[in-house]
């Protein structure tokens, strides 16, 4: 079963501002095996509504352990908390930065382009893909500006023209957007 990035991974987890550095670990490096960020933990719920879970599970303890230190040490780090599950798994809990909730509202709501300018500039216009790191425009930067390129995929996804009102990404839902332990069984 493939692992569909959610909401919270796409647009929240990017103001977090991780180091570069430990963003490319946690995506390349299968010692770490970041798995996906949610808004809410299903059996965890003694945490403020600015919470967000980032689920891994390190095939090298030591190599993670060092990452989270890295990441508790750095200045701005708004880490709250880690926990561990039943098969190796961790949850790192971080706060998102309440000056954004108005943004963050705005994508619950599925309104992207709604966003300000300022949540926009924190997500990077560009990124490096693949292995020869080849710098493309970001998808977030897309979603927000309705770019040709997307509207014309999911016109010819749907066989339909989108107005200039129309989203181009699906919307936020709860019960995709939670951890649950049913969730950590389907990717073990």
């Amino acid at each position: 079963m493939k692992l569909e990035r959610t909401i919270t991974s796409i647009f929240m987890m990017p103001t977090l501002k991780i180091d570069a550095d430990v963003v490319k670990a946690m995506r390349f490096d299968k010692a770490i095996n970041f798995i996906n960020a949610y808004s809410y933990d299903k059996l965890r719920t003694n945490y403020p509504d600015n919470a967000v879970f980032l689920l891994f599970k390190p095939s090298n303890l030591f190599r993670f352990k060092e990452l989270l230190e890295i990441e508790y040490k750095r200045k701005g780090s708004t880490i709250a908390d880690h926990y561990d599950y039943n098969g190796g798994y961790v949850v790192v809990v971080y706060l998102l930065n309440k000056k954004l909730n108005d943004d963050f509202e705005q994508i619950k709501k599925g309104k992207y382009s709604k966003t300000s300018p300022e949540y926009q500039n924190i997500i990077p216009k560009t990124v490096k893909v693949g292995i020869f790191e080849k710098e493309e425009i970001s998808l977030q930067y897309r979603i927000f500006n309705k770019t040709k390129d997307l509207v014309k995929f999911w016109e010819d996804q749907f066989d339909m023209v989108f107005d200039a009102q129309q989203e181009i990404w699906h919307g936020f839902f709860d019960e995709k957007e939670t951890l649950n332990f049913a969730k950590i069984q389907v990717y073990a």
